[in-house]
């Protein structure tokens, strides 16, 4: 279990690393408008990263 952990890890880590590698001037302005949102819609955001990626770990498993 711990390997497969590791191993989710490691993939996220490379797929956050695609866009700063490509284009970090996108990256750079993307963050920036993040900084602007308020709270709750940054929650949001959060939120339907988690149930799009709890869909997919679902669909494959």
């Amino acid at each position: 279990m711990w390997q497969e952990l590791a191993v989710a890890l490691s993939l996220v880590l490379v797929i956050e690393g695609i866009l700063p590698f490509l284009s970090p001037d996108r990256w750079r302005m993307m963050a920036y408008r993040m900084a602007d949102l308020d709270s709750q819609k940054v929650r949001m955001l959060g939120l339907a990263s988690m149930v799009a990626g709890l869909l997919m770990l679902n669909f494959l498993r």
